[in-house]
């Protein structure tokens, strides 16, 4: 074989050994960048633990009686719609609490929530009944004024205390805190207003 033909054949295996280590290269290297965004993701989005969105919702009154005369009250008893909203990659076990119900920061009433779960990247909803009276309300309290209006204005609060577990082994203590205001239309007994910190 000539020479020209053997430095034509070495340029050749050159050439595709060049072509074999670019692909590798290439390979590795998009290896390397898919894990490591792999590892971002896992990282800044499913290893991102979030307090859950504990509130109530609107509803009806089922029975609602006031007076408004010498000695101003009310009872009240109504299913309060809870909403638990887990935006977490696992569940949200959460133990035993109760929410409190005030008017002007005097208690009229609770309702209990069970110890239970909230799926991951859902909202779990629950039904209670709720009875309200004012009889622990001093007489000083600003009750007539509103209940002439049509409205009474009550604030329910609570916290919810649980574990987020993500992959079965990651664990991180989470607490949801419910602070809402709600105005009740005496008349028609729906909620007016409602807002929730």
């Amino acid at each position: 074989m000539s020479k020209p033909d053997n430095e034509s054949l070495s340029y050749t295996d050159e050439e595709a050994r060049r072509k074999k280590r670019m692909k590798w290269t290439i390979g590795i290297t998009a290896f390397v960048i898919f894990q490591v965004v792999q590892a971002l993701f896992f990282i800044l989005v499913i290893m991102k633990f979030k307090s859950p969105k504990f509130r109530i919702g609107e509803f009806d009154a089922q029975t609602l009686s006031v007076e408004t005369q010498a000695s101003p009250s009310f009872n009240m008893s109504f299913v309060a719609p809870i909403r638990i909203k887990n935006t977490n990659w696992g569940p949200f076990r959460y133990d035993e609490t109760v929410v409190n119900f005030t008017y002007e920061g005097v208690q009229v009433g609770q309702m209990t929530i069970l110890k239970s779960k909230a799926n991951f990247k859902s909202t779990k909803k629950i039904d209670v009944n709720v009875n309200l009276s004012s009889n622990a309300l001093p007489s000083s309290s600003n009750l007539g004024g509103e209940l002439s209006s049509g409205l009474i204005t009550l604030n329910s609060q609570g916290e919810l205390k649980g574990k987020v577990t993500v992959m079965f082994m990651f664990k991180k203590m989470k607490t949801s805190k419910m602070n809402c205001t709600m105005a009740i239309n005496t008349t028609s007994k729906v909620v007016h207003s409602l807002s929730c910190k």
